[in-house]
Formats: structure tokens, C-alpha cells, sequence
């Protein structure tokens, strides 16, 4: 069953095994109120090639998995996109991606491919996951005609909401790592941040067990909350 396919205007040209894996691919479970530490979760990281949401593209995609309450380092994902167009900008300075190992990369839908099948059907964590998701969302669009419908959950909404006495509402990665005093190797990596993400997301998830916010379906419905109450203090 492929609950992903959304063809809109001209489809992407794919081979006979490109459209099969797509219609492989699974639906995404529903989220709900099984312990967070049963929870099959993929935590991602994108690099690209600028913040512009419309125009710039996905240079290299990073993920690990959380599983039965740990991180499983069995399962990871790493791959850099080849971009024959790709232009040395400002953003090589944060990720270090060189135009040569762009250029070397793996094809875009062979490695789109590869991460949604790597993904299954688990809901996503991302450190500012708004941008991560639309990202996603628009590559898988241009380059497998697929929809993206699973649940993202923001670790920098999570952390805010389970410890605000922190006052670190507008706090960074970095900001949140040295909060909790995790020792971070290497940043602008998408593997490297993936892995610091599924850290923190296991610091979080044990504040959030102690606030008997023992599941996602839970956490998704104190963070519309919470969300409202930010939204009601900014005015």
C-alpha cells in the first residue's frame, strides 16, 4: 500500500524499481499511548545548502534510532545527495560539505529512497523539526512524487515545555546540550547533530515520564497546549 504517493502536475520520471519501492513503502502508524519506551523513533537531521525554504535543497540527510527506550546504534542512516548545480555558498562554512563530496554523492531519489525506507513507519524527532519537515517534505515531492505524512515532533518545543526553568524558550542546540552538560563532539554534521538530538529526546523523555507524559499521543496534545499558551503571551 502506498499511503505516501501525491502526483501533482508532471511526476518525476522513475524507473520500473524506483516506482516499486515507492508503492513498498509503509503507511505511517498512527501515534499512541504505548510508554515512550516501546517507541520505535527516527531522530533526523538535514544539511542543505541554505535556510531558504522555497529555493534551497537538501545536501545530506542524517538520522539515528530510538528504540525500547534507547539509542540504537545498529541503526543508522548517512548519506550526502549528489547536486551536479551545487554552488559553493556561505552555508559550506557551517556543514563543511565540500561541492566535491556533493558532486560525489549518491543520487537524489536513490537516497530518498533509502532514508524513507530506513524511516518505515515511525514518527520523526528533530531539533527544530518545522524546517527539517518541510525540507523533507518538498524533496520527496520534487524528486519520488510522495507525500510526506508522518508526525514530527520539535525537541525544541519538548525541552521548553518539560523544563522551563531552564528559561531557555528561544534556546539552540548548543544552548540545550550545555543545559544538561552532554558532551558534543562534532556539530553541523547530520549524523553528529542526530545523535545529540537523540540524547537530549531521551533527557526529555524521562522529565516527561515524571510529568506522566508517558506516550506521543500525550505529548502531542500538551504541546497544543502549550503552544497556545506561548502564542496568548507574545500579544
Amino acid at each position: 500500500m502506498n499511503a505516501l504517493t501525491w502526483l501533482t502536475g508532471r511526476p518525476p520520471v522513475l524507473t520500473d524499481a524506483q516506482r516499486q519501492r515507492c508503492e513498498a513503502l509503509p503507511a505511517p502508524a498512527p501515534l499512541n499511548d504505548g510508554p515512550l519506551k516501546q517507541q520505535r523513533l527516527v531522530v533526523l537531521d538535514l544539511e542543505t545548502s541554505g535556510l531558504d525554504m522555497r529555493r534551497d535543497e537538501v545536501l545530506s540527510i542524517g538520522a539515528v534510532v530510538i528504540d525500547q527506550g534507547a539509542i540504537d546504534l545498529g541503526q543508522q542512516f548517512e548519506c550526502t545527495l549528489q547536486r551536479q548545480d551545487h554552488k559553493v555558498s556561505a552555508s559550506v562554512l557551517i556543514h563543511g560539505i565540500a561541492p566535491s563530496a556533493v558532486a560525489a554523492g549518491k543520487a537524489p531519489a536513490q537516497a530518498l529512497l533509502d532514508f524513507m525506507e530506513f524511516l518505515g513507519d515511525s514518527p520523526v524527532l528533530a531539533f527544530h523539526a518545522g524546517f527539517d519537515q518541510h525540507m523533507l517534505r518538498r524533496a520527496l515531492k520534487q524528486t519520488l512524487g510522495l507525500r510526506l505524512r508522518h508526525s514530527f515532533f520539535d525537541v525544541a518545543e519538548l525541552a521548553p515545555m518539560l523544563c522551563p526553568q531552564a528559561n531557555l524558550n528561544q534556546g539552540g542546540l548548543d544552548a540545550w546540550t550545555q543545559y544538561f552538560g552532554l558532551q558534543v563532539h562534532q556539530r553541523h554534521h547530520a549524523s553528529a547533530d542526530a545523535l545529540v538530538t537523540a540524547e537530549l529526546a531521551l533527557i526529555l523523555f524521562s522529565r516527561a515520564r515524571k510529568q506522566q507524559m508517558d506516550s506521543l499521543h500525550i505529548l502531542e496534545q500538551r504541546l497544543t497546549g502549550w503552544r497556545r499558551r506561548q502564542r496568548s503571551l507574545s500579544f
